[in-house]
C-alpha cells in the first residue's frame, strides 16, 4: 500500500473524475477506479443516442484511463437500487404535483452508500468524487462543505444532503480548481479528447430532456388520466384546459398551448383537483419557505433565528439574503427580498458565505 492509502474515486469518464483519479495517483494514492451503473437507456423508452455518465462508451474511457495509468478499475451496477429508490421517487414526486431534485437524492442515499459499501470491500480508508467544492474538518469535529473555487462551477448544492459519518471519508480534489484548469490538465496528460467532452447538463435516466415523455413512458395510461384539467387564475376563472397537471412546473411560461394578452406563468399546481393555477410574474413572488428533510451540514443545530444567509432555491440560483429559523424538523426561511418561483420538491440550499449550513426540500 502507498504511504498516502488507497482511496476509491468514482469515474464517470468524463473529464472532471478522471483528472480526479490520476491526479490522486500522481499525488501517492492508491487509486482504485469505480463505475456505477445507474440506468439503462433501453428501460426509458428514449429514441436518443445512449451518451453520458451510465453510456458503454463512458465506461470504455474510464477504464482505458485507469489502464493507462496502471491503476485497477470496477463497475458497480447499482441499477435495481437506483431505480427503486431516485426514479420511483422523481415520478410519484411529479404525481404529487411537486418538482424533484433527483441528483440530490442520488447523492445522498445511492452514490455514497454505494461508494462506501465497495471501499470497505477494498479496504480504501477514502473516496473521491469530481464535484466542484470542498471539504475540511473543524475544531468541533464536523466535517464542513464549502463552495469549489470555479463559481460556475460550483456543486456544493446537490451535496447538502451527505451524513457527517459520509464526508468523514471524502475527498473532493477539483475543489480549488477551475473547469478551464482542468480540461488543461487533461491535455497535459495528453487526453485531448477527454479535454474537449461537452459538458451534461441532463438528468442521467432522461436523456433527451424531456420528462414529460419519461413520466408517460413510466406511469401506463397517465395521459389519458390526467388529461383535461383545468387553467384557473387566482380567483377561480377558469381560463382554458391543460394536458395533465404532471406536465406543468412552478414558473413555467412557454407550452401552455393557451394565448394570453401578456406572459402567463404557472403559479400552483393541484393535484388532488388536476387544476394548474396561472397568473402574472408579480404572482410568483414570495418572502418566505417552508423546508422539509433538513440535513444541517456546518453546525450539529441552529437553535436561534440566523441572519445574513443566503438561500438558494435552485441550483444556477444566485441566492437570497435570508434569515432562517427552525420550526420542529422544518426550517423557515424568511427571505430579506421576495424571491420567483418556489417549486416544492426542489433544494433550498443555506450558505454562510462560502460554507454549506445545509439544506432541505422546499415545502
Amino acid at each position: 500500500m502507498s504511504k498516502r492509502g488507497r482511496i476509491l474515486v468514482a469515474m464517470s469518464g468524463g473529464v472532471d473524475s478522471s483528472v480526479a483519479a490520476v491526479m490522486l495517483h500522481e499525488q501517492g494514492y492508491e487509486v482504485i477506479g469505480l463505475t456505477m451503473k445507474t440506468w439503462d437507456y433501453a428501460t426509458s423508452g428514449s429514441s436518443s443516442k445512449e451518451t453520458g455518465c451510465c453510456s458503454l462508451d463512458s465506461i470504455n474511457d474510464a477504464r482505458t484511463l485507469a489502464v493507462n495509468y496502471g491503476f485497477p478499475h470496477y463497475i458497480l451496477d447499482i441499477r435495481d437500487e437506483f431505480g427503486d429508490f431516485v426514479i420511483d421517487n422523481f415520478v410519484d414526486e411529479y404525481l404529487a404535483g411537486r418538482t424533484p431534485n433527483p441528483c440530490v437524492l442520488c447523492n445522498t442515499h445511492i452514490k455514497w452508500e454505494a461508494l462506501l459499501k465497495r471501499a470497505n470491500k477494498l479496504d480504501c480508508e477514502f473516496i473521491a468524487t469530481g464535484h466542484y467544492a470542498n471539504i475540511r474538518q473543524q475544531d468541533s469535529g464536523r466535517y464542513v462543505i464549502s463552495k469549489g473555487k470555479d463559481e460556475n462551477k460550483d456543486q456544493s448544492y446537490v451535496l447538502w444532503g451527505v451524513s457527517q459519518e459520509n464526508l468523514a471519508r471524502t475527498q473532493f480534489p477539483l475543489g480549488s480548481f477551475a473547469k478551464s484548469e482542468i480540461r488543461q490538465m487533461a491535455l497535459d496528460m495528453g487526453q485531448e479528447e477527454l479535454a474537449k467532452k461537452s459538458e451534461s447538463y441532463e438528468i442521467c435516466f432522461v436523456p433527451d430532456n424531456d420528462y414529460r415523455a419519461f413520466l408517460k413512458h413510466k406511469v401506463e395510461d397517465l395521459e389519458d388520466r390526467v388529461a383535461g384539467g383545468n387553467f384557473i387564475t387566482k380567483d377561480g376563472m377558469v381560463v382554458g384546459q391543460h394536458k395533465g397537471y404532471p406536465f406543468y412546473t412552478i414558473g413555467q411560461r412557454k407550452g401552455l398551448g393557451i394565448a394570453f394578452g401578456e406572459p402567463m406563468f404557472v403559479t400552483q399546481i393541484m393535484p388532488e383537483s388536476n387544476t394548474v393555477v396561472l397568473g402574472r410574474a408579480e404572482d410568483l413572488e414570495r418572502n418566505e419557505a417552508l423546508v422539509r428533510n433538513v440535513n444541517l451540514v456546518k453546525y450539529g443545530s441552529i437553535l436561534e433565528p440566523m441572519d445574513n444567509v443566503v438561500t438558494k432555491i435552485r441550483y444556477k440560483d444566485a441566492g437570497m439574503l435570508s434569515t432562517i429559523v427552525q420550526e420542529g424538523d422544518k426550517m423557515r426561511v424568511v427571505f430579506d427580498h421576495n424571491v420567483s418561483a418556489i417549486a416544492p420538491g426542489q433544494s433550498a440550499v443555506f450558505y454562510e458565505g462560502n460554507d454549506l449550513l445545509g439544506g432541505g426540500f422546499l415545502c
